[in-house]
């Protein structure tokens, strides 16, 4: 069974029972949430910078922040154009569980190819935040990368709790084993290396969803990581953790924030229960970029769907829990797809080369329960040997890509 089929049809068993039982069982928590009228002011103590909500408009004061940085980086003024603009690279790595794998092998696949470049933008999402610090710090990494996604299985990423979650806890498995991993890989020095290549106006971004106000947050992990204190870390390791956790499947993370001169804990999970994939802010557009640099700038998109893109037809019984799983998996599909082709018409607006990748269609591979790890390792031989034998990208938008592959 697919990994998105079982976390949908466990969380269709946890809505049911929770109502059949009513919150009689439920435990009180002891958490603190933000009013609601403070919740545009919550910030992050002593990093009141770090973060925005994806679907805000953007701050132009943000981008004069970071232009001395972004002027040394493309030599504004200086550089010499007899060359051709400047190339900037932008990756977007989507959310998708253990078919995270996909875009592991893929990255270390491109290395081997010695095509792929650095990026000055990294965004990610769930499975895909979990890839993007390693893709971030560059092929240095990739060893690292591949051991997130080939050396470990089900017992060192979860633990199934699932009584607990039914009659009062707020997950079905324990995250905690995952948590350990981050822990062991998100470490100091690792840390100073974020830093390192933020200083050099370069751009990591995570998306986790803000439960509380039904609103995507995207974190800048350079500037978390500039900080480089025990909090700074923890903070780091946190934002990783609450991207990829399920709700319902995982327990949600919490972050103390302070607002209106008390302290409060905001509740995060997943961020592709708000966006699948991301690269951008709302409104934000980057000639707003050329313009303050007085130069302009080649952009390349590069996305990574850790997903088939294709539908994939299957015959279904009728019953209920049947129904109500295939068309939670139909609805996260086609969220996708639409983040997808929203992303292909703001490239095509802005003029960025637009370069898709995704799962093929032709892939299959026992899946007998999430984060199977042999179920990863063939997904991840996969991509690997896609990157090395050079891939070729998709260009068009998602819907021409399935009518072109029929």
């Amino acid at each position: 069974m697919r990994r998105d089929r079982v976390a949908t049809l466990l969380a269709w068993v946890w809505v049911v029972l929770a109502s059949a039982f009513g919150g009689g069982c439920a435990t009180p928590t002891d958490r603190l949430a933000v009013p609601a009228q403070l919740a545009g002011d919550a910030a992050i103590p002593g990093l009141g910078d770090v973060r925005v909500w994806g679907d805000a408009h953007f701050s132009h004061a943000l981008l004069q922040a970071e232009l001395p940085k972004l002027k040394a980086k493309y030599r504004a003024g200086g550089a010499d154009q007899s060359k051709g603009p400047p190339v900037s690279n932008l990756l977007a790595l989507s959310g998708g569980a253990d078919d995270g794998a996909f875009g592991a092998g893929l990255l270390v696949g491109w290395s081997e190819h010695g095509s792929r470049p650095q990026f000055d933008l990294v965004t990610g999402i769930s499975a895909g935040a979990l890839i993007a610090p390693f893709a971030f710090l560059g092929r240095s990494y990739d060893d690292k990368l591949a051991g997130l996604f080939t050396s470990y299985g089900a017992d060192q990423i979860y633990q199934a709790n699932v009584l607990s979650g039914l009659f009062g806890g707020n997950a079905l498995a324990d995250s905690a084993p995952l948590a350990r991993l981050i822990e062991h890989y998100v470490d100091p020095p690792f840390l100073r290396r974020i830093a390192e290549e933020r200083a050099k106006g370069r751009f990591l971004l995570v998306g986790t969803t803000n439960l509380d106000a039904q609103r995507p947050v995207y974190w800048d992990m350079g500037k978390i990581a500039a900080r480089g204190d025990r909090g700074s870390l923890e903070l780091f390791r946190k934002v990783l953790l609450a991207s990829a956790s399920i709700p319902g499947i995982f327990p949600p993370v919490l972050i103390e924030v302070e607002a209106g001169g008390r302290t409060y804990q905001e509740m995060h999970v997943d961020g592709g229960t708000t966006r699948e994939v991301f690269f951008t802010i709302a409104d934000f557009r980057f000639k707003d970029i050329d313009k303050a640099l007085g130069v302009s700038v080649q952009r390349r998109l590069w996305i990574i769907r850790n997903g088939k893109i294709e539908p994939e037809y299957k015959a279904m019984p009728e019953t209920t829990i049947a129904i109500a799983q295939r068309s939670l998996e139909t609805l996260t599909k086609s969220r996708g797809i639409g983040d997808l082709t929203r992303m292909y018409a703001r490239a095509k607006e802005d003029r960025i080369d637009f370069n898709l990748a995704s799962i093929p269609a032709d892939f299959e591979a026992p899946h007998p329960k999430p984060f199977d790890r042999a179920y990863m390792l063939a997904l991840y031989e996969r991509g690997l040997r896609m990157g090395r034998a050079g891939y070729g990208w998709s260009k068009s938008a998602p819907e021409l890509i399935v009518q072109a592959r029929r």
